[in-house]
C-alpha cells in the first residue's frame, strides 16, 4: 500500500523571515520554537518521518504542526499566533463573577456581624454562611478555598494584619526614633 505524501507547504518570504526571528528570539517559549522549526523543515520539503527525526518528536506531532499551519493560513494571522495552542474546552463557571464578589466581600466582614462565634472565617464557615444567604445554592468548603487562595486573600490573617503585634510596632517606633537623631 503506497504512502501517500503531505501536504506541500509553502512559506512567502515575510513568514519564513518571521519564524527564523520567532526561534532565534531568547523569549520564546520553546514549544512555539520547536512548531516554528516543524513549519520550517516542511517548506523545505521535508516529509513528516523526516521531520520527526531531526527534531526528535513523533510524526503525529508533525503531522499535526504542518496541518495547523495549513488550516490557519489563510487567516493571515501573525505568525506567533499562528502557532500558538488551540483555546480548549472546558466546563463553564460554576459561579458568576457576582458570587464570587460576594464572596470575597463576606470573606472581609467581621465573623461576629453574621452571628457566628468565631474569631475568624475558614472556608468551611465562609460556605455555610453562603449559602445561608442565599448567595449560592451550593459550594464546598475546598472550592471557597481555591477561590480565595486565586485572589491572595486570608481571612484568617485580617486581625493580624489590621493589628501588628505591639513588638513589631515598637521596633518601628526605635527605627524611626534612631534615624531621626
Amino acid at each position: 500500500m503506497a504512502r501517500l505524501a503531505p501536504t506541500p507547504l509553502h512559506l512567502t518570504d515575510s513568514e519564513r523571515t518571521d519564524l527564523h526571528t520567532l526561534i532565534n528570539r531568547h523569549s520564546t517559549a520553546q514549544q512555539i520554537a520547536l512548531r516554528g522549526r516543524i513549519i520550517l523543515l516542511a517548506d523545505e520539503g521535508k516529509n513528516h518521518r523526516e521531520i520527526a527525526r531531526e527534531l526528535n518528536i513523533s510524526r503525529d506531532m508533525a503531522r499535526l504542526w504542518r496541518q495547523r499551519w495549513l488550516e490557519r493560513a489563510p487567516t493571515h494571522l501573525p505568525v506567533a499566533e499562528r502557532l500558538a495552542d488551540a483555546p480548549r474546552p472546558g466546563g463553564p463557571a460554576t459561579f458568576t463573577l457576582e458570587q464570587t464578589l460576594q464572596l470575597f466581600a463576606l470573606a472581609c466582614e467581621n465573623p461576629a456581624d453574621s452571628r457566628r462565634p468565631i474569631s475568624h472565617w475558614t472556608p468551611r464557615e465562609l460556605a455555610d454562611e453562603m449559602v445561608k444567604r442565599g448567595i449560592v445554592e451550593s459550594i464546598s468548603p475546598r472550592h471557597v478555598g481555591r477561590l480565595l487562595a486565586e485572589a491572595d486573600l486570608k481571612p484568617h490573617q485580617v486581625q493580624y494584619w489590621l493589628n501588628p503585634p505591639p513588638t513589631q510596632s515598637l521596633m518601628r517606633r526605635s527605627k524611626t526614633s534612631v534615624t531621626s537623631t
